[in-house]
């Protein structure tokens, strides 16, 4: 597997990818508010030219994703068929060097999985909502600074 920047070519791999890893979560996770077509869209027209986007790659095609803006990570999405094997963690720690003043981030609270990992790459849980996301469901924020910084 190889840690690479996202291709502009690469926003229907990348949407399949967001999409399936989102159907396979439910019900631990909401199901998304949006189409197939405007999760597409939303790659091509807003993610891929506006963020920092990694993906893990696994012989030509992408595994999993990334999306960094400034100190968020904005978006951390695996493969159903991959998830268990540390890809979110090497993700993970890309950002971590790519960001060594800290980092920020929201899941769902009820993504018990997503929070083990974020937790045993030292992110901090900080603030939980009720729901102020697009799903209205409880969320919570991670934040992942340097030891000396915490």
């Amino acid at each position: 597997m190889e840690i690479r920047r996202a291709l502009a070519t690469e926003a229907g791999s990348l949407a399949a990818v967001w999409l399936r890893s989102r159907e396979a979560s439910v019900p631990w996770v909401p199901p998304t508010v949006r189409s197939h077509e405007e999760v597409l869209r939303w790659f091509e027209d807003v993610v891929l030219p506006s963020s920092d986007v990694w993906v893990a790659d696994h012989h030509g095609e992408p595994v999993a994703l990334m999306v960094v803006d400034d100190e968020w990570i904005r978006q951390l999405y695996v493969e159903p068929t991959s998830t268990g094997k540390g890809i979110g963690g090497a993700l993970l720690t890309r950002a971590v060097r790519r960001r060594p003043e800290g980092l920020r981030l929201w899941t769902f609270q009820s993504n018990r999985g997503s929070r083990r990992v974020y937790e045993a790459h030292g992110f901090v849980a900080t603030i939980s909502t009720a729901g102020d996301n697009d799903e209205h469901a409880p969320d919570v924020s991670y934040e992942w600074r340097p030891a000396g910084r915490r």
